[in-house]
Formats: C-alpha cells, structure tokens, sequence
C-alpha cells in the first residue's frame, strides 16, 4: 500500500500530517510526498486544499492508468494524535 501526500513548502498543516504518518509503526505503507509547486497540474488542483492524501492500490487492468488506483481520504483534523490518524488509515486499508 502507499500513501500519497500532495504537500507544499512552508504548509504548516502538511508538515505536521507528514511527521504524523511518519510515527505509524502498526501499519505497512510508503507514504510518497508530491510537491504540488513542482507541477502545474498538482497545483491547480491542490492550491487551496494542501494537505491532500491519497491512497494508491494496484488494481488490474480495469484500474486507471498503468492499474493504479487512487481514492482520496477524508482530511484527518490537524488536532488528531497518530493513534487517531492509525485508526482512519486501518480503516481505508481494510477496504
């Protein structure tokens, strides 16, 4: 499983979910950071949204581009401890 997070330089909130889902000891993921400052694309999207997370699952041939699939997760609160934000991520990971 790998977690994607759109971040971008100087966001605050993006810093303190990155260094959250870095504490995650119970779980399996690679949590890949995407610059959204890198790209135009990123940036339109994401602008005024950063953090954004995504997980990613490799799917078959029915998956989008290459079999991957992504499903945007619910913004967790910026207040949330790491066993909160465990707790969200065990959920879409079961799924």
């Amino acid at each position: 499983m790998r977690l994607i997070l759109y971040s971008k330089p100087g966001c605050h909130l993006c810093e303190g979910l990155q260094e959250k889902l870095e504490q995650i000891e119970n779980l399996s993921f690679e949590l890949e950071i995407r610059d959204i400052t890198t790209r135009e694309d990123w940036f339109g999207a994401y602008q005024y949204e950063v953090p954004v997370l995504f997980l990613s699952n490799r799917r078959g041939a029915e998956g989008t581009e290459g079999g991957l699939s992504e499903e945007l997760l619910p913004r967790p609160s910026p207040r949330a401890s790491v066993q909160q934000l465990e707790q969200m991520l065990r959920k879409y990971l079961s799924n």
